[in-house]
């Protein structure tokens, strides 16, 4: 059994897997420390545990889990992954992405893969046929560009995510829903296509809070898998334990 946790930017994501398979997942919008300690502590025994944090690690967590015993691997761009990473800038590059797409290619392994991760900001991350990390895109998440369209202006208001939504607004409202939501959606297609062009074979995998609203949107087939850092990070654990016994 491993116990895997994701801290992001809203919430914390836990998952305890065995065998390669998630039987049981948590969230919480809590502490940190408070989620992780609770979850250890009804544990018989102490697990191999992973944790990737988009925030610094607190020191009193690390104390914490260090006297607890067994594996804990904070993850951080030193800890080997089954991934060859060719980005340039490996310590800033987000441990969520880098987790995303070795969960995807433990899944479509000899694949070339587009790990899209629809959240806070929208990452586009590619991982070639060879498991060799290149790197990829970021930019804003719906949320964001809402209140961007509302900051940044005098008059419009502030809108968030809407179920119904067309291709003409008939209204400001309207307007504005459609040239968030319809901006992302062709973005998005956009950016599968021209990948498309020179990776045939291209297996796209998307993930994300807003994963699950856009998915049927796309006019690209796209694999929903919502929990797939976590499989990522489970993946990462187990090379670790492996390679280090």
């Amino acid at each position: 059994m491993n116990l895997i946790v994701d801290i992001g930017n809203t919430q914390i994501k836990a998952g305890f897997f065995e065998n390669n398979q998630l039987v049981r997942l948590e969230n919480s919008n809590s502490g940190e420390l408070e989620f992780i300690s609770n979850l250890v502590s009804k544990c018989e025994t102490i697990p191999p545990i992973i944790i990737s944090s988009v925030r610094k690690y607190p020191e009193e967590l690390i104390s914490e889990l260090k006297l607890a015993g067994n594996v804990v691997l904070f993850f951080n761009s030193k800890i080997e992954t089954p991934l060859e990473n060719l980005y340039e800038s490996k310590s800033t590059l987000g441990y969520d992405r880098l987790a995303a797409c070795a969960g995807a290619f433990a899944l479509y392994p000899k694949n070339n893969l587009l790990v899209i991760d629809a959240g806070t900001a929208i990452t586009f991350d590619f991982v070639n046929s060879k498991a060799q990390y290149l790197g990829g895109c970021i930019s804003p998440g719906l949320k964001m560009r809402f209140k961007a369209l509302h900051t940044f202006t005098q008059n419009l208001p502030e809108l968030s995510r809407n179920e119904t939504f067309h291709l003409i607004g008939k209204n400001t409202d309207d307007a504005i829903v459609s040239g968030v939501q319809n901006g992302l959606i062709f973005e998005i297609d956009a950016y599968i296509n021209k990948l498309k062009m020179m990776h045939s074979d291209l297996q796209i995998i998307i993930t994300g809070g807003d994963a699950h609203f856009l998915k049927n949107l796309l006019d690209n087939k796209v694999n929903f898998h919502p929990e797939i850092v976590l499989t990522g990070l489970n993946k990462i654990l187990e090379f670790n334990l492996l390679n280090h016994s």
